[in-house]
């Protein structure tokens, strides 16, 4: 079966502003989101993409656009089943501002119970995901070959809901996952079981040396700005 790379978006104004995007209309790449992105076809220059699918939403379609000017013969799928977390109320609002909503106790440490006012589960967003890439499989396969190589470009809580998944992980530990901005995450998917063979690679490893405010001990709903 193929092996799909999981490209988060690059770093988009609401990261840097500290905002729970979700589908807000709008929201784009920042100034270093758009340099994460331009980057991105010399990072993957070696792998023969099959196909590359997309969130609909502004962020990851600008992300991907260097990538598809790079390679011409390719276009982008576009699959809402991959777009981000319905935040539902929450949407639009300061992440500082939700730390003290009982929810997010919820999010943080049993995130299979929960479920957004207005929006949506957790566990209906993994679900939608993973449904998305076993089809994704099952055609990439048909029509280039047990060895193709695929892309997808997403969000954040997805792709760590796709990574716990691949790897048997239940979902209320997938908080323990960390993906920032235009990451790469590959996943080689076989007949028996998945291989997370890459995970959050950004070839950065500025994120990793000691802060001046050391992060705090939750995970960031939506999956953060990544280094400052």
């Amino acid at each position: 079966m193929p092996t799909l790379i999981l490209v988060r978006h690059g770093r988009s104004t609401a990261n840097t502003e500290g905002l729970l995007a979700g589908w807000t209309p709008g929201v784009a790449l920042d100034e270093r989101g758009a340099a994460q992105a331009a980057a991105l076809p010399g990072r993957l220059a070696d792998l023969p993409l099959s196909e590359i699918v997309t969130s609909p939403l502004q962020r990851c379609q600008e992300t991907i656009r260097p990538l598809l000017d790079a390679r011409p013969g390719l276009r982008a799928h576009t699959d809402e089943r991959i777009g981000e977390c319905h935040y539902g109320d929450w949407s639009g609002r300061k992440l500082a501002e939700l730390k003290d909503e009982p929810l997010m106790e919820v999010v943080q440490a049993h995130p299979s119970a929960a479920a957004f006012p207005g929006g949506e589960s957790m566990r209906a967003m993994q679900t939608r995901a993973a449904e998305a890439v076993r089809e994704w499989n099952a055609r990439v396969e048909r029509d280039h070959g047990a060895d193709a190589v695929y892309l997808m470009c997403s969000h954040g809580d997805i792709i760590k809901s796709l990574v716990a998944e691949a790897l048997g992980l239940h979902l209320d530990l997938f908080q323990r996952i960390s993906v920032e901005p235009c990451s790469v995450t590959a996943i080689r998917y076989t007949r028996l079981r998945p291989f997370l063979v890459r995970l959050g690679d950004t070839g950065d490893f500025a994120s990793l040396a000691p802060r001046e405010e050391p992060p705090g001990d939750e995970a960031t709903v939506g999956g953060g700005a990544g280094a400052p």
